[in-house]
């Protein structure tokens, strides 16, 4: 239980607009490529939606508990080169099209 309580859970949202729906399989292998160093950092799961209403935008999102170490140092992560590596391939990919944005659940608050 002491464990339990120095992980800090988020959510961590990437939104991806390809150039056509047929990017999926594109998207999904980008994914798979990136678990690894999601895992290396928490426990993770990681899912990938794809919208019904415009089939070119995906979010990938990816759920983790962090030591609370690992999410203080989470800027620090952030511009470690691998991590970097990852999002400029996405980048490159899907220039002008990739967004990050890192959530904490304030269901409990509300």
């Amino acid at each position: 239980m002491a464990n339990d309580a120095a992980k800090t859970h988020r959510i961590l949202h990437v939104k991806i607009k390809t150039p056509s729906p047929d990017a999926a399989k594109l998207v999904a292998t980008m994914m798979q490529n990136a678990a690894p160093m999601y895992k290396a950092f928490a426990d993770v799961h990681i899912r990938l939606l794809r919208n019904v209403d415009d089939p070119t935008r995906f979010l990938q999102v990816v759920e983790y508990q962090a030591d609370q170490a690992v999410e203080q140092s989470r800027q620090k992560i952030a511009s470690d080169p691998v991590t970097q590596n990852i999002v400029q391939a996405w980048r490159a990919l899907f220039p002008g099209s990739v967004e990050i944005d890192v959530y904490e659940d304030a269901t409990g608050t509300v």
